[in-house]
């Protein structure tokens, strides 16, 4: 919970704010109530009426839509944007991002786990300087292989984001609307949040809040859709593939210089060849791993550029609602 000094800093520094929630839904209408509810209370205290809560339904099937369109018409700060089939949580939060109107926007999950009243303390860290702020939870408790896996994912977000916060990034963050300036004509289906926000700053920030248990359902993270997103992120931000596959490359050249060197030396040295066809065939399924290795990461970055030449949306946008769509989210 946010402290009484703190709590009163971010009310007084951000009162002239207007913050826009953008919140990924995929198969949680029974959390979407007391999130609103609960989301509404938090940043009113914090900025009154300025503020507005946009759901984005990912496709999930479950009934979502219909309650988002139920809290639309109850809540005049809700705005619900439905995608047209599911694309993907960063997706989804890019939707939301570039349909927001506020100065500040915070993205958080549907599952309650992040308690909006913990909101304030992103705010108050935002405004000692920083441009974006995470919410991370002290310690998580996984499984082995889900534990492992988010340990892979985040390291390789911290080589693709370059930032040492990049371990303490999480879904719970707040951010100044002006960077999202610095991705606005990002066409890529491949989509996450964290990098494409490095492109505008390099002021990170993150603060440790509570993290509840979840109420509802269960992560749609598994460990292999974690190992995925890695993949994802290390072939569609960074040149990493193309270094590995180059030193790889380097490597075995440098290694077959040595066994023909070797070769070359103990037959004018001793007058006796080398033998073994063995040894001869490790060598050259060694350069054809390397070589079908490397010809593998080239048709990775191929196909990503097919699809940037193709003109692939990262999302594509069935309908939206809300209560009174020609407002401001500034105006009561």
């Amino acid at each position: 919970m946010v402290g009484t000094d703190e709590g009163a800093t971010a009310r007084s520094s951000s009162a002239t704010w207007c913050v826009s929630t953008v919140v990924p839904v995929f198969r949680s209408a029974a959390s979407l109530e007391p999130l609103c509810r609960r989301l509404s209370s938090a940043i009113e205290a914090l900025v009154g009426d300025r503020y507005e809560i946009i759901l984005v339904e990912d496709g999930g099937g479950d009934g979502s839509w219909a309650e988002i369109e139920r809290l639309a018409n109850s809540y005049s700060k809700v705005r619900g944007l439905r995608l047209s089939r599911n694309y993907g949580q960063h997706n989804a939060l890019l939707c939301g991002i570039r349909a927001a109107r506020g100065d500040v926007i915070v993205t958080i999950d549907d599952d309650l786990q992040n308690p909006p009243e913990e909101i304030g303390r992103l705010l108050a860290e935002l405004e000692r300087g920083h441009d974006v702020v995470y919410g991370y939870a002290g310690d998580q408790a996984h499984g082995l292989w889900r534990g492992l896996a988010s340990r892979v994912t985040k390291r390789v977000l911290q080589r693709a984001m370059g930032v040492a916060s990049a371990s303490k990034v999480s879904a719970f963050r707040a951010f100044r609307s002006e960077l999202r300036l610095a991705f606005a004509d990002y066409r890529s289906p491949a989509v996450n949040i964290d990098v494409l926000l490095t492109w505008a700053t390099t002021r990170f920030g993150a603060v440790e809040v509570r993290r509840d248990p979840r109420t509802a359902g269960v992560s749609g993270y598994g460990p292999g859709k974690l190992i995925a997103h890695a993949i994802n992120m290390v072939t569609g931000f960074s040149t990493l593939p193309l270094q590995v596959a180059s030193l790889l490359g380097l490597g075995a050249s440098l290694f077959g210089f040595a066994i023909f060197a070797f070769v070359l030396v103990s037959y004018f040295w001793s007058g006796i060849p080398v033998p073994g066809f063995a040894f001869l065939a490790s060598i050259i399924a060694i350069f054809s791993g390397v070589q079908l290795f490397t010809l593998g990461v080239f048709g990775e970055y191929l196909a990503r550029m097919h699809f940037r030449i193709m003109d692939r949306p990262a999302y594509v946008l069935a309908e939206k609602t809300e209560a009174h769509p020609d407002t401001d989210a500034g105006e009561a």
